[in-house]
Parts: structure tokens; C-alpha cells; sequence
């Protein structure tokens, strides 16, 4: 079995957010970045244990510039046989989803494994770009998954319960909690990332679709306000005038 695990990198939860540049960029300043943890706990150590039962091999894949190699050699570490980086930032979903998509067409993957969205922008759209460019199957927020065959079994997380799937080979699947369990890289697996390839790439040509024009953090919470449990006239007026949600 050939799968490719899609990672991205990611300010750890603990960051502080501020941005510079007339707050048109990310003040990296100080911040210590880490691989995405649906990409790491779930994505990634799903398509290692179909490994080891189908055999095969796991690669994984970040469009990212040369600092971001350190994240990559994490995920080597915990067992993938190879990488690739696509020398590029990630300027935009879109972006990262054509370099994906232009590096996969022709190595006949029989899976792509994504984490259901990253930490940092909560977009969720990377995987079912990928899947469009491609023409392939996309199953989203997959939290469980048997292979029997050239199918697998899907549990999903949709409103109010699970829908349950099933899909042929190849396909594009992002990995929600559940999907697996988290692996730490052990000393065998780090000394051993260090000598497994990582192939650099260039970035196909592309047009951009979309430009960020600033970023804006959000007002700052207001002070707590206690109301009489007696005055419900004043607790009603509050919650209608400014909470504003009746």
C-alpha cells in the first residue's frame, strides 16, 4: 500500500497571537512551532498501522520553506519512510492544495491522509481541494476506519451522530480525534530519521485566487456583570441590549 500523509506546521496551542507589518503578517517572534496534531496523531499514525498490516510505504508531504524541516524529520521519526518538501511558503489554502495535488497526480497513492484542519487557521478546506483536484473520493472527519480488500470502512462525526461509509481505493481522507492513537518518536526512530531521504521540490506555477489584506484580533472581553438573581427585568434587558442574544 502507497500513502501519502499530507503535514503542515503550526504554532503550538500555548503561542501568543500578534501580527506585524501594518498587521498584514504573523509575528513569529518568540514562537515555537510544531507539527499540526491532526496531521501527527491521526493522519499520520492511521496510514502507519495500515502499513504495518498491508505493508508498503508512507510519505509525507510539506509546502513549507527550509525551517520547517525540523517538523518534517518529527514525522520520519515516528515512522514514515521518506518525505518530501515543497519549497514554497504557504501563502494561501488553495496554494498549498495545487502543490499537493500537482506532486500526487502521477504517483498513483493508493491513499491521501490529511488531518481534518490545522490548529491555527481552522479552515478544514485543504482536503476536499485536494480531493477536487484530483477527481478522487473525499471522506471528511473520519474517526474510525477498516480496510478489507481495495475498500475501507468509514466512520464519519456528523451532527447529532456517526455516518458510516464506504470507499474504494484511492481516495483523499481527512482524519478527525479517534482515527488513531498518538505515537511519540522513540531514540531508534529519531537516530534513523536522520538518514531517511527528504526530497526538495519546487513549486508548480500558480496564480494567486486570493490575497490577505490584514489580520485583526478580536476585541478584548468585557468585564463581568452580576445582576441581582431578583432583577430579572435587568438581566433580560442586558442579555437583549448588549450580550444581544435574545
Amino acid at each position: 500500500m502507497k500513502l501519502l500523509v499530507c503535514i503542515s506546521q503550526t504554532p503550538d496551542t500555548t503561542a501568543r497571537v500578534a501580527f506585524k507589518d501594518n498587521n498584514t503578517a504573523y509575528d513569529e517572534s518568540g514562537v515555537q512551532f510544531i507539527m499540526n496534531p491532526y496531521d501527527e496523531w491521526y493522519a499520520l499514525v492511521r496510514a502507519l498501522e495500515l502499513k504495518e498490516v498491508a505493508g508498503g510505504t508512507v510519505t509525507v508531504l510539506h509546502v513549507g520553506p527550509a525551517s520547517t524541516e525540523a517538523t518534517i524529520r518529527k514525522a520520519l521519526a515516528i515512522g514514515a519512510d521518506d518525505a518530501v518538501r515543497i519549497n514554497a511558503e504557504p501563502v494561501s489554502a488553495d496554494f498549498v492544495a495545487k502543490q499537493i495535488a500537482a506532486y500526487a497526480a502521477d504517483k498513483n497513492f493508493d491513499a491521501i491522509f490529511m488531518g481534518k484542519e490545522t490548529i491555527d487557521y481552522n479552515g478544514a478546506i485543504v482536503p476536499a481541494m485536494v480531493a477536487e483536484h484530483l477527481d478522487l473520493p473525499y471522506i471528511p472527519l473520519a474517526s474510525h476506519m477498516d480496510v478489507s480488500g481495495d475498500t475501507a470502512t468509514i466512520h464519519r462525526d456528523i451532527e447529532g451522530g456517526i455516518e458510516k461509509v464506504s470507499v474504494k481505493f484511492p481516495f483523499v481522507l481527512s482524519a478527525a480525534k479517534g482515527l488513531a492513537e498518538q505515537r511519540i518518536p522513540n531514540m531508534r526512530g529519531i537516530m534513523m530519521a536522520r538518514r531517511k531521504p527528504l526530497v526538495v521540490v519546487e513549486p508548480v506555477d500558480y496564480e494567486p485566487l486570493v490575497e490577505t489584506m490584514r489580520f485583526e484580533l478580536p476585541p478584548p472581553k468585557s468585564e463581568v456583570k452580576l445582576v441581582d438573581p431578583e432583577n430579572m427585568d435587568e438581566l433580560v434587558r442586558l442579555l437583549h441590549e448588549e450580550a444581544k442574544v435574545i
